[in-house]
């Protein structure tokens, strides 16, 4: 019985020898409780390369994760608001150009022009605008609901110049009822397509013609473009387009004027070294 006496002392010191400061001769056994040590720190190593238990993970996680970001109201358009509210019938155009639309009265309340009609307006709710032009009020409406529009192709017989000067004409009616609607951003979309159209001669021409009857003098932002345009290629246009650059001077005095302006503007500056100025200088004369 006193084998078994030995076996039972030898285990209830192995708690004791690793504190002993000299492990030189390790008993088995001694090596059995260093192992499942040595398991217990790898894996604790494992827990911690892997952010720990499951627990602690899920801590981890929710102490990481970031807040979330506040939540910013929709700029957009809220088409649902819109496409709830009641249908206004207007009356474009006249003559066999005559036409009917039908847009929601919620897109119309954003415009400054109709907001104020719509406000007076009585059973029915028919609006009639027989001098606009039915092509923009139709690009003006595309605006409302998609903020761009798009010029249809034309016909496939017209020729390139008749092309360019429909479009040109397209964009600067939809740029003058913009500006009558209350519209900048019309203004400015219409403005800017017109200037990525390569135009010929002709469609020059019949475009500073329109502008230049349909805006207020005071609008330079269409106005000066047009000018300085015809200031720089005036001497090779007027010969391409014949009688009508002369005709266009004569009925439209003010075009003349801002051209003939730019013109002498920079002929001036060009002479800003010359001493003689305004009436003081003297005239050549021809030799007898």
């Amino acid at each position: 019985m006193d084998s078994p006496q030995v076996r039972v002392d030898k285990p209830e010191a192995q708690p004791v020898q690793p504190v002993q400061p000299a492990p030189s001769a390790p008993s088995a056994p001694s090596d059995q409780i260093v192992q499942p040590s040595q398991d217990a720190s790898a894996s604790a190593v494992t827990e911690v390369e892997m952010g720990g238990t499951q627990e602690d993970a899920t801590d981890v996680q929710e102490v990481a994760a970031p807040a979330p970001a506040p939540v910013k109201k929709s700029t957009g358009i809220h088409y649902l608001d819109f496409m709830t509210t009641s249908v206004v019938e207007i009356i474009v155009g006249k003559g066999d150009k005559q036409t009917s639309m039908k847009p929601h009265q919620g897109l119309l309340m954003q415009v400054p022009f109709f907001a104020e009609l719509l406000d007076k307006l009585e059973e029915p709710r028919r609006i009639d605008l027989p001098e606009e032009d039915v092509d923009a009020f139709a690009y003006f409406l595309e605006f409302l609901y998609t903020r761009d529009y798009t010029i249809p192709e034309s016909d496939a017989g017209a020729s390139e110049a008749d092309k360019s000067e429909e479009n040109m004409l397209h964009h600067a009616r939809t740029y003058t009822l913009a500006e009558k609607l209350g519209l900048p951003a019309l203004k400015n979309l219409a403005h800017g397509k017109i200037h990525k159209i390569k135009g010929t001669p002709a469609a020059e021409l019949a475009y500073a013609r329109y502008v230049y009857t349909h805006t207020p003098a005071d609008d330079t932002a269409i106005r000066r473009p047009v000018a300085s345009h015809w200031a720089n290629q005036s001497h090779a246009l007027r010969h391409e387009v014949g009688d009508d650059f002369q005709k266009l001077c004569i009925e439209v005095p003010q075009f003349s004027f801002d051209v003939l302006s730019i013109i002498l503007d920079r002929r001036e500056k060009s002479n800003a070294h010359d001493d003689i100025k305004g009436s003081a200088r003297k005239r050549t004369r021809r030799e007898i």
